[in-house]
């Protein structure tokens, strides 16, 4: 008997204008297009900003706001980030979208996809994993990092250069093959036994 499709949550973190985060989630939806094992939800923050004052009682512009996001991330099996590296960290729009939420991301795979200068985005991948280990999430070993990239994808996301365009694609599917064990794994567990119950 064959497993469903995991629900997959793709997060476009950058808001910044000129951002290369949607290029990037163009090339990811290459990769997961070739499998039949993700259901991918893009959730690309641009397009959903959140209220920058937390409120455990939000008010009802919050509430609105929070309800375009917030059922999306508690039906996901799993979760990708793509996040640009700003001042050796990521941006505040992906800290607000995590401390808005909490049960949300119990229990749950996170992996990355990072981008940037020479480290390729890598500190802020560093500098996120405690963050969600805090929230209960399990962070992916495995990620994707593209160094320097301006100007090596096309608008749609393709590698200009095959043979790094390979090796980034070899990566990809490293990354999606850990994050659906995982996937997989943490939502027979989670419906066997509720996690913090």
């Amino acid at each position: 008997m064959s497993e469903s499709p995991y629900r997959l949550a793709v997060v476009v973190a950058s808001t910044r204008e000129g951002r290369f985060g949607p290029t990037v989630a163009k090339w990811l939806a290459e990769q997961t297009a070739q499998r039949d094992d993700i259901d991918v939800d893009v959730i690309d923050l641009a397009y959903h900003p959140l209220p920058v004052n937390l409120s455990s009682e939000p008010g009802p512009q919050e509430t609105a706001a929070l309800a375009t996001v917030t059922p999306r991330l508690a039906e996901a099996d799993a979760f990708i980030i793509i996040t640009p590296e700003y001042n050796h960290s990521y941006p505040a729009s992906v800290k607000n979208l995590i401390d808005w939420h909490y049960t949300q991301w119990q229990a749950k795979p996170v992996a990355f996809i990072s981008y940037g200068g020479l480290s390729g985005g890598l500190r802020a991948v560093e500098h996120l994993r405690p963050v969600f280990a805090e929230l209960h999430a399990v962070t992916i070993r495995e990620t994707v990092s593209f160094h320097s990239p301006w100007g090596k994808l096309d608008e749609s996301g393709r590698h200009l250069d095959e043979e790094a365009g390979t090796s980034a694609a070899g990566a990809a599917k490293a990354m999606l093959d850990q994050l659906g064990w995982w996937a997989l794994s943490l939502r027979e567990a989670r419906a066997a036994r509720p996690y913090g119950k």
